[in-house]
């Protein structure tokens, strides 16, 4: 799967938000938007604000492609019911977003790492594919040869993040279970999403 390489802290600026969590917070050089002298910020058109809602939503999932987001509305809008609440649970269930929010990594990127190179469990087996759906009731644990790499210890104890309540962590064990399907009112995002403005979005441009 292809992985984000372009300028991270260019897109927190733009969200005017630290929105993927990073130690090294981007805002606090430089808090002005990209551009010359932080480029004035023009009053958006209806498309436009569509258009930025959709550009967080994938940053916030560890820069989501077009094809991918696409690919996700495309199946919620099959479902029955809420198209929105569907898009959600199929975002936050991935495997690399679970592993973010049980803390095993510092950021959306790093969790992209250990689900690519092999370190993360599910139920027990080895799962590299960051797209995974996590169903509930699935444990997600961290390799036992991989419980001593620096990071995913320093992230378990950073005391500035929690475990959203529709997941459990087991820190001594290194693993955590998703106990529900998450609602839009659990989601911690980093920022302010208009979820029901990117299904309109995307219903009038697929």
């Amino acid at each position: 799967m292809a992985r984000y390489t372009g300028n991270k802290n260019r897109i927190a600026r733009r969200f005017g938000t630290n929105i993927f969590g990073r130690a090294r917070n981007p805002l606090l050089h430089k808090p002005n938007p990209p551009g010359v002298h932080g480029a004035r910020r023009r009053k958006k058109s209806d498309y436009g604000l569509q258009l930025e809602e959709k550009q967080k939503l994938k940053a916030v999932y560890g820069m989501l492609s077009e094809k991918q987001l696409i690919n996700y509305y495309k199946k919620a809008l099959r479902k029955a019911g809420n198209t929105a609440q569907h898009l959600a649970e199929m975002l936050e269930c991935r495997l690399d977003t679970v592993v973010y929010r049980l803390k095993f990594a510092s950021t959306i990127f790093g969790a992209h790492q250990l689900v690519s190179h092999g370190h993360i469990l599910v139920n027990g087996k080895k799962v590299d594919r960051r797209s995974f759906q996590v169903e509930p009731g699935m444990v997600i644990s961290i390799k036992e040869k991989s419980r001593k790499v620096k990071a995913i210890g320093e992230s378990l104890d950073n005391a500035s993040r929690t475990v959203p309540d529709y997941l459990s962590q087991d820190r001594e064990h290194f693993a955590g279970q998703l106990l529900a399907m998450p609602t839009t009112d659990q989601l911690p995002w980093p920022i302010e999403i208009n979820l029901p403005e990117i299904c309109d979005f995307l219903a009038h441009t697929t």
